[in-house]
């Protein structure tokens, strides 16, 4: 039976309105409408068109009902400078993971969430600092923020969207952390996301996740959590330069310019030298690209479950295949990760009775 929410998710992960879709299957946006309030059904005929046009393989508007995912539970950096559409591909982006997610739980036991609860108000720094010792991180800089994230058993996922408007974005889904993380940008860049995203989901887990207080918090949090106090202070050179910024951030795997307001933030440049500083890597292009770049950070989970699978024979277009997706719509939720990557998988194997049966398989973390 066609289901309405289905396709609503389908045409917002295109990122395209009732009136374009409507355009592109030839008929009018009044029965777009209708097919999406669940009015009227589309013909066999339109069924092959919207598929077509949407690229949802046709069984895929047929399965359960999808969670529609609406902008007051996720954090946006900034809502204003971003296009409806854009937020809607990100957020159905969401969706979609939520079925993904929800199908890697049937056949791999994950770490649970292991966020502590903090107190209504308290400080970004603050809260930085309690959630590293609470997770044992002392003041080294963090190796890998993605693998960190899973080991402590929050879900992440990719964006794959061409649109420097979208960072990233959080939620918590009932009892479940979720951090999305756009691809698109420096490994730098992406870092600070997800210690953004992060300092959401501790800071503003009942409360409100957006606007410019909401956002300043996160920030303050993920420069604390990634650059703590200090380290910071004892590693700081006496002459701070673009040079000995890069030297330095190798430290934190931050950008250089996230470096840069975090000296200068806990008093340790002047406003003359930072604004300098500033300026300088506006000059020289560092504002969109990063001098010595780190490499990109990916799913730590997400590879150990596709090689698991590979190794029972189940390929991405299998796991496709079960979820009624594109494979492409699996590789954008993956960091675009090949079931030929070579890491090995520290567990024991699926069999396909367990798959069929939903008995759960055991994925451990390496530490």
């Amino acid at each position: 039976m066609f289901n309405p929410s289905r396709l609503t998710v389908a045409r917002q992960r295109r990122g395209l309105t009732k009136r374009q879709l409507a355009s592109q299957i030839e008929t009018t946006e009044k029965t777009v409408q209708n097919y999406e309030s669940g009015e009227m059904s589309p013909s066999e005929e339109s069924l092959v068109r919207l598929s077509s046009v949407l690229g949802f393989p046709p069984a895929f508007f047929e399965g359960d009902d999808l969670e529609i995912l609406t902008p007051d539970i996720a954090s946006f950096r900034s809502l204003k400078r971003m296009k409806a559409a854009q937020r809607d591909m990100a957020l159905s982006a969401g969706s979609i993971a939520l079925v993904f997610s929800k199908w890697i739980d049937q056949h791999f036991d994950l770490p649970p969430p292991a966020l502590p609860r903090f107190e209504p108000g308290i400080e970004p720094e603050a809260a930085a600092m309690a959630l590293r010792r609470e997770w044992g991180l002392g003041a080294r800089g963090i190796r890998n923020m993605v693998h960190l994230l899973e080991s402590k058993g929050i879900k992440v996922f990719s964006l794959d969207i061409a649109a420097v408007e979208v960072d990233a974005f959080s939620m918590w889904y009932g009892e479940q952390p979720y951090v999305f993380l756009n691809t698109q940008k420096t490994a730098e860049h992406s870092r600070f996301d997800a210690a953004h995203e992060l300092g959401h989901l501790v800071l503003h887990r009942h409360g409100q996740n957006q606007g410019a207080d909401a956002e300043k918090e996160a920030n303050e949090f993920a420069a604390a959590f990634l650059m703590p106090r200090d380290s910071v202070q004892a590693k700081a050179p006496r002459f701070v330069t673009i040079s000995s910024l890069i030297a330095m951030k190798k430290e934190w795997g931050v950008s250089v310019a996230a470096l840069n307001y975090r000296l200068h933030s806990l008093g340790l440049t002047s406003e003359w030298v930072n604004r300098s500083i500033c300026i300088e890597l506006s000059k020289m292009g560092y504002r969109t690209s990063e001098p010595e770049p780190i490499p990109h950070e990916n799913s730590q989970v997400l590879q150990k479950v596709l090689s698991a699978m590979r190794a029972e024979g189940m390929g991405r277009v299998d796991i496709a295949r079960s979820l009624n997706l594109q494979v492409s719509e699996i590789d954008k939720l993956t960091f675009g990760l090949s079931l030929t990557d070579g890491a090995s998988v520290n567990s024991k194997a699926i069999s396909q009775d367990q798959l069929s049966t939903g008995k759960k398989f055991e994925l451990r973390l390496i530490k």
